[in-house]
């Protein structure tokens, strides 16, 4: 389970590092449902961001993989080719998403959004330690 409490703790290590690489982002948090428990916009991040952040919170949780993980995989000839049309088109295969695990067991998922895919990719593994 991710509660509120969880998810502040992850973003607020996510926004740090954020602000630590100068790359003001949108960090959203899902439960096991893949359902948004907490959502930020850091000022000056995009707002075409935000939906991408909470898709790949998704992403990662739906399928308990990194979204960076599962874009490597889905390029053209790869096993899951295709598959970011799937689930009414709510999956991302660009890097930023990772499961948030809790004794070993994925309880939900992090979404990052706002920078190259390294950032966003960097920045969700902050907000996931702090899990």
């Amino acid at each position: 389970m991710v509660t509120l409490a969880d998810a502040r703790r992850v973003i607020a290590a996510a926004e740090k590092k954020a602000a630590e690489i100068g790359q003001p982002m949108n960090i959203a948090v899902a439960d096991e449902g893949g359902n948004i428990v907490a959502h930020v916009r850091m000022d000056g991040a995009w707002i075409g961001s935000i939906d991408i952040s909470q898709k790949k919170a998704y992403t990662s949780r739906a399928f308990d993989i990194a979204t960076k993980d599962l874009a490597a995989h889905s390029q053209s000839g790869g096993q899951f080719f295709g598959i970011h049309a799937s689930n009414n088109g709510k999956i991302m295969i660009f890097a930023g998403g990772i499961p948030l695990k809790k004794n070993g067991k994925v309880a939900g998922a992090i979404g990052v959004s706002g920078g190259s895919g390294d950032q966003d990719h960097a920045v969700a593994e902050a907000g996931a330690a702090a899990f």
